[in-house]
């Protein structure tokens, strides 16, 4: 059985319970509970705190974990990045007052930087040839400038509304970050067989993100030219219809590419187009 280490809370525990669940791992809900087993799949979860999972990964204590990159990298413990899951993106900033008026990262010279992430921050400016002090705070960065405690502040934004909020704006982007998949490094052969089942079930879930099964009727003599405009297909199925001299052709393309041909397909004489969603796609 794998154990999986997942945030307790927050926006990065929803995604990774929503990632499970779309993968058919059933796992209940009970609250106030540290250890839950799924009903169908051998895995167990582990509810941590999200700095102490990238730890308990690579002390073996969980054999799994999906944990923020920048946390992963602020605690710089010994594991392996498995899989990049594309959740949960955000960036790592520095961000000043709004009045102050900022003239590249030398404004930081002999500033006080507030700060939940000091291992990351302190690199920057090193190889930014800068030399500032950090005050380490856990929880609500973005108030130190407003009650005298830092010049500026090195967080995570998401939207930016919490720094508009905060008469705060960003002023540099020091590293981007998603939700990481990461592992112990010594797993051993009947774990890495259930860890191989799990990301072949992630996979199926991901490659089928952004992509619609496309339906459409079309005149027989246009069907080429159709094949040739839609995006990313390679082989669609193209059957003909009772009709004489119309075809169904079927496909699968990213929503957003689609739009973009929309209008083409509608002037080869496509019609009747049904866009629908897939839950799985297994290559």
């Amino acid at each position: 059985m794998l154990r999986i280490a997942v945030q307790s809370k927050g926006r990065l525990f929803e995604d990774t319970m929503s990632l499970l669940a779309e993968a058919d791992i059933k796992v209940s809900s009970v609250k106030r509970t540290l250890l839950v087993e799924s009903s169908n799949f051998p895995v167990e979860i582990l509810y941590l705190r999200d700095d102490d999972i990238p730890q308990t990964v690579a002390s073996g204590v969980a054999d799994l974990g999906i944990v923020g990159e920048n946390e992963f990298i602020e605690r710089g413990e010994e594991a392996d990045i498995i899989r990049r899951l594309g959740f949960s993106k955000c960036r790592l900033s520095l961000a000043i007052p709004k009045a102050e008026n900022y003239t590249g990262v030398k404004w930081f010279e002999g500033k006080t930087i507030a700060t939940s992430y000091p291992v990351i921050l302190r690199r920057f400016m090193e190889e930014s040839g800068v030399k500032m002090n950090i005050h380490v705070i856990t929880g609500s960065v973005e108030i130190a400038p407003g009650i005298g405690l830092a010049d500026g502040i090195f967080d995570i934004v998401s939207s930016g509304s919490t720094l508009v909020s905060n008469n705060l704006r960003e002023v540099e982007v020091v590293m981007k970050s998603e939700a990481l998949l990461i592992g112990n490094k010594y797993l051993t052969e009947e774990k890495r067989a259930i860890l191989d089942e799990l990301l072949f079930r992630i996979e199926a879930v991901k490659m089928a993100e952004d992509k619609k099964y496309v339906l459409m009727n079309a005149p027989t003599e246009k069907v080429k030219d159709i094949i040739n405009i839609l995006p990313g297909a390679k082989s669609p199925t193209v059957m003909s219809l009772a009709t004489e001299g119309w075809s169904s052709v079927h496909t699968v393309v990213s929503q957003k590419r689609f739009w973009e041909v929309i209008g083409q397909l509608k002037a080869l004489g496509a019609e009747g187009i049904l866009v629908l969603p897939i839950e799985k796609m297994i290559l």
